[in-house]
């Protein structure tokens, strides 16, 4: 389990075939084994790249695999991004979920 939502859409992983499923384990576990190429805090460290870059983050409050504390501290960091929490949603997503990230989309100028 990944989340404690109610809302989310059920079997998200798990209702898929074996051989995806397999896949998905190998893959998540080739980034996890090697921490995504990336040294201890080197997204916080080198967040000052990103200044004058807008972003919107959207994360579930009840996210288990992805929690609120490590957007809240990369938000902090980042003066142009703001982060929006999605009380019902955890990892994989609800409808509010969905309206946040349509309302993130359409308030960004096309480049």
């Amino acid at each position: 389990m990944i989340a404690h939502e109610t809302n989310g859409r059920p079997g998200q992983y798990s209702d898929r075939p074996d051989e995806e499923l397999i896949t998905l384990a190998r893959l998540c576990a080739h980034y996890f084994g090697h921490h995504a190429w990336l040294e201890d805090g080197a997204i916080l460290r080198e967040v000052h790249r990103l200044h004058g870059i807008p972003a919107v983050l959207g994360q579930g409050r009840l996210d288990l695999s992805a929690p609120l504390q490590a957007a809240w501290r990369l938000v902090r960091n980042w003066p142009s991004a703001e982060l929006v929490v999605i009380d019902d949603a955890g990892h994989t997503g609800s409808s509010a979920m969905g309206e946040a990230i349509g309302k993130a989309i359409t308030g960004f100028e096309p480049v």
